[in-house]
């Protein structure tokens, strides 16, 4: 259903906390106008944990009246309250989001019988595509290949996952009984450096965090991959490799890709909300000779 390099956008705000739509609405229009094919709001980029229901609401009104049907745009409805994951969801369909992408819910870790009740939930409140996402070493729990394809042959609407997991061996599985279920459903890898390997084994491509800093290049290296210039995917791939290290250089990997993007030029606040350890200046520098 969806396929190609989407963003989870940074939520920029000024120094104070509160989302700054006018350097946000132009770091969407970067994104944009870049090719991308879509972005989510409120993934783990987004810092989706830390933002009240209602500021969820007025961003995501914001992005697609902004985004305008130029891209697709994904609103991720995960929250520690299920009403609130509920009521989100709801009105990312009233908003004319093109889809839900829900995370599990962390901390209790809960079973598959758990699982499949929190995401049928979730499916049965909207009939837009719902995404899952399996992101393991945040939530401590895992959304295995045989759950993902029961979720997806109870529930239609269940029609893709971001497998945000460091091996594309369980990327791959998922892929086959997803898809022995629903021909036509997405897989998305969450790593950045793994779009060639997910595309190898039948995917669709990546939602990751390096495309808020370089959207061009992604964009670059998904149309060679598809128009078969494999030597122009594989520098661009390159190119990635390197900039992973962008995510180890500071505190929390978002500080660094909010970093990233001011030194790319947008002249943003990089304030995470707390609690948070703000970026040394030495950090900073590191990012910028990781850019050169």
């Amino acid at each position: 259903m969806f396929e190609g390099v989407f963003c989870p956008v940074i939520t920029i705000t000024d120094d104070s906390g509160v989302i700054d739509y006018e350097l946000w609405g132009r770091h969407l229009d970067h994104l944009a106008e870049a090719g991308i094919d879509g972005v989510l709001l409120f993934g783990s980029l987004g810092e989706f944990y830390s933002i009240s229901l209602a500021d969820k609401k007025a961003a995501l009104e914001f992005a697609v009246g902004r985004i305008a049907g130029r891209i697709k745009v994904f609103a991720g409805v995960g929250d520690t309250t299920y009403a609130n994951v509920l009521d989100f969801t709801s009105f990312a369909e009233q908003s004319d989001a093109d889809a839900v992408l829900a995370v599990s819910p962390y901390y209790f870790g809960p079973s598959d019988a758990a699982a499949r009740e929190y995401f049928g939930g979730i499916a049965r409140t909207t009939s837009l595509p719902v995404i899952l996402y399996n992101f393991p070493a945040r939530t401590g729990n895992d959304i295995s290949p045989e759950l993902a394809a029961d979720l997806a042959a109870k529930y239609p609407n269940i029609c893709g996952v971001k497998d945000t997991v460091d091996t594309i061996s369980h990327t791959r599985k998922v892929i086959a009984a997803a898809r022995a279920v629903n021909p036509e459903f997405t897989v998305l890898s969450g790593f950045d450096e793994y779009y060639l390997a997910n595309r190898v084994a039948g995917g669709n491509g990546v939602l990751c965090g390096l495309i808020n800093v370089e959207p061009e290049l992604f964009v670059k290296m998904h149309r060679a991959y598809e128009a078969g210039d494999f030597a122009r995917a594989i520098a661009c791939a390159e190119r990635i490799s390197k900039l992973m290290a962008i995510y180890d250089t500071c505190d929390l990997f978002i500080s660094a890709i909010k970093v990233a993007v001011r030194e790319r030029g947008l002249p943003i606040s990089t304030r995470v909300f707390d609690p948070a350890v703000k970026p040394s200046a030495e950090q900073v520098e590191r990012v910028r000779a990781l850019l050169a």
